[in-house]
């Protein structure tokens, strides 16, 4: 670590390997103040705001359709340090959230949200500061995560979560101001323009990190951004400014390191294992903003440039504004034969839907005529010629990683170590067969990538499945021993109990029970016998079911017959006696019924009870026992021959005042009064419809 500051304060520089020297092309657009484009600003123009725009994951959505939003309020948010939230450019409505196209090479389509401008552009509440020295170190990095502050210069990772990991103590910092890549000049305007307030997020940087030293470095072909960076540093002696050469790719992170301190950073390592950090200029104005303005990184410098923009410029751009309209506001005249790139010409793609929208990333969009692009010319075969290696900055042999990615050989890709390649372009800006080396590289790494991914997945599936199955053996060990303790204890409790197992007395006394309940149903409702006819079959004795119900229903029908008679003698009666007459009848009827069906019951009861019990045979139960020789006829009969028995009871406690000695109809004479002979007359046909009644059951129950 020692060495690192003895080499600074050396004020020596070291170059790297490779590197070439394209056409700046930077004039174009570093000649004016950074300008402001007014969109957003309009009713009704409506901003399309990716989800993820740094290096990792999403962070999760606040907002829904619907919401009305203002300018600066955070749409998304996580408390994980590597999900960096998104904030609205404006105030407005969140009209959608879906996919839309992407401002990424592949052209497909990612999560955005789609807001519309109110034209208000109304901020939400902030809270200024006049000290960063007032925060602790935890309450800076809170607000630059807040704020979604990534790296600027193209690598976009969270910022907050890069500083947090060398917190405990760097030996250099070193703020990149290089800007190598032709036609881009944001950095360039922005350290012109924006002097002491990016010198200022500098500072911040300095007391988060507490480095020995700070280092600002700028390539020698920006001299105005050299003079204002010397006359605002005047006086100051905690950074200093180191002007180095001109040289493609300096501006990365590996090679501006070796180009500052000689030293090479190992392979598949951070610069933060050598004690170094570097940040972007415009990170560190937007780190400013975000602490002292508690403004969130909602816009950024982006260069317009090329020959098809009137007036090439360098603006602030909102983040979410569509590049169509962007490009429209410029004066840009569309034509379908020229591209538009994205980024710069060595590392930056050609944008495949002008629909996508400005993200963090998006340093520089260039709209070149045919003077500046031509079709790529056809590829050629490898000649073998070593001029790819030959300017490679990382010292890889891009010829041979060439063949393994067109053959998909991923593991000699890994072995010639793919993974160390800066995706710089600097061995297809010199390859003579216009091959595009750089294309294959990328794809190779994604298709690796994958690769890995899916090893990744399945691994983890490995991980659950064998956690899964040692749970499962857990609990069954388990189980056995629950079965071994419960075993054991049954053992004790038989030792206890000399030799009686409790269980099987349980269930015996569980089988006791049930029988007694059985037989206590069996005795409540008996099961109907069986009897076996002529034929020789089997049927069930039905017979009490069947006596009783009869009996019931002729107890009705003789209630109903005594109701009508009683109804004919009132009708040709004495009427002073109709009175007296409807009110014995009334009373007698269902007294005289309810008699009836007693009876009956009683009858019916007892003969179920010796059909049950055939083997009874008392005196008194001669008449309805039915034995086991007997016919079912005999005993149907039998039992008819009861229930009329019980019928002419019935009847005769019905009309007690029949002279049952002399068998008389009535105890009206004929030489009595007309109307009494009329109501002996009725009596006398009621009793012989009766008595005919009678006989055609007796009958019908004989014939069967």
């Amino acid at each position: 670590m020692s060495d690192i500051i003895e080499r600074i304060n050396a004020n020596r520089l070291w170059t790297f390997p490779g590197g070439i020297h394209p056409a700046e092309m930077k004039s174009q657009s570093n000649q004016k103040k950074i300008g402001r484009i007014a969109y957003g600003e309009q009713r009704g123009e409506r901003f399309y705001i990716p989800l993820k725009q740094h290096v990792g994951e999403a962070a999760e959505l606040l907002v829904n359709i619907g919401d009305k939003v203002l300018k600066g309020q955070a749409l998304t948010h996580s408390q994980n340090f590597s999900k960096l939230p998104v904030h609205a450019p404006t105030s407005g409505k969140i009209i959608d959230i879906g996919n839309y196209p992407a401002n990424h090479p592949s052209g497909l389509s990612e999560p955005i949200l789609v807001l519309e401008a109110d034209g208000a552009d109304q901020w939400r509440d902030r809270t200024l500061a006049d000290d960063f020295m007032s925060f602790s170190t935890e309450q800076l990095l809170t607000r630059l995560y807040q704020a979604g502050i990534a790296g600027l210069g193209g690598a976009v990772f969270p910022s907050a979560n890069k500083i947090r990991h060398v917190t405990s103590g760097i030996k250099l910092l070193i703020i990149n101001g290089a800007e190598c890549e032709p036609y881009i000049t944001c950095d360039d305007r922005l350290m012109q323009d924006y002097t002491p307030e990016m010198l200022e997020g500098i500072r911040i940087l300095r007391y988060l990190t507490r480095p020995e030293k700070v280092i600002f470095a700028i390539e020698d072909n920006k001299p105005a951004a050299i003079q204002a960076v010397k006359h605002a540093l005047q006086g100051a002696n905690d950074i200093d400014l180191r002007v180095i050469p001109t040289i493609y790719p300096s501006g990365a992170s590996k090679q501006l390191i070796q180009v500052l301190t000689g030293l090479e950073v190992p392979k598949n390592a951070r610069s933060s294992s050598l004690g170094i950090l570097m940040h972007n200029v415009g990170t560190a104005f937007a780190i400013k903003r975000a602490v002292l303005d508690d403004e969130p990184l909602i816009e950024r410098v982006v260069t317009l440039t090329g020959d098809k923009i009137p007036q090439p410029r360098n603006y602030w751009i909102r983040l979410g504004t569509p590049i169509a309209a962007l490009l429209k506001q410029v004066n840009y005249q569309s034509d379908s034969r020229l591209p538009i790139f994205v980024g710069g010409p060595m590392m930056g793609y050609i944008l495949p839907n002008p629909q996508a929208p400005v993200t963090k990333m998006t340093n520089c969009l260039i709209a070149p005529d045919h003077f500046e692009y031509a079709p790529p010319p056809p590829e050629q075969s490898c000649i073998r010629c070593s001029s790819c290696s030959d300017a490679c900055p990382v010292q890889l042999l891009p010829q041979q990683l060439y063949w393994f990615a067109r053959s998909e050989d991923h593991e000699k890709s890994e072995q010639y170590d793919l993974s160390s390649c800066i995706e710089c372009g600097v061995c297809a800006y010199v390859c003579p067969s216009n091959i595009p080396l750089i294309q294959y590289f990328r794809q190779e790494k994604a298709k690796i990538a994958e690769i890995k991914h899916k090893e990744r997945l399945a691994e983890e599936a490995k991980v659950r499945f064998e956690q899964r199955e040692a749970r499962l053996l857990k609990e069954k060990q388990q189980r056995e021993l629950r079965a071994q303790q419960a075993a054991e204890k049954r053992r004790q409790e038989i030792a206890q109990q000399k030799g009686q197992d409790p269980v099987k007395a349980a269930l015996e006394r569980l089988k006791a029970k049930k029988a007694a309940q059985a037989d206590s149903e069996t005795q409540t409702h008996p099961t109907p016998q069986s009897i076996i006819t002529d034929n020789g079959e089997v049927v069930p004795d039905n017979r009490a079911l069947i006596a009783q119900r009869k009996a019931l229903r002729q107890a009705r029908e003789q209630a109903q017959q005594t109701r009508s008679e009683s109804a004919v003698a009132n009708q040709h009666g004495d009427p002073k006696n109709d009175a007296n007459s409807d009110k014995k009848s009334n009373e007698a009827q269902p007294k005289s019924a309810a008699v009836a069906a007693a009876i009956a019951r009683a009858k019916a009861k007892k003969v179920a009870t010796q059909s049950v019990n055939p083997t009874s045979n008392s005196e008194e139960n001669k008449p309805s026992a039915f034995s086991e020789s007997d016919d079912p006829r005999k005993a149907a009969v039998a039992d008819a021959i009861a229930r009329a028995k019980a019928k002419k009871a019935a009847t005769q406690s019905v009309n007690p005042t029949s002279n049952r000695e002399e068998n008389k109809p009535s105890a009206v004479s004929e030489s009595d009064d007309p109307r009494k002979a009329a109501v002996a007359a009725a009596i006398a046909r009621a009793k012989a419809k009766k008595v005919a009644q009678q006989n055609s059951a007796i009958s019908n129950i004989e014939k069967l």
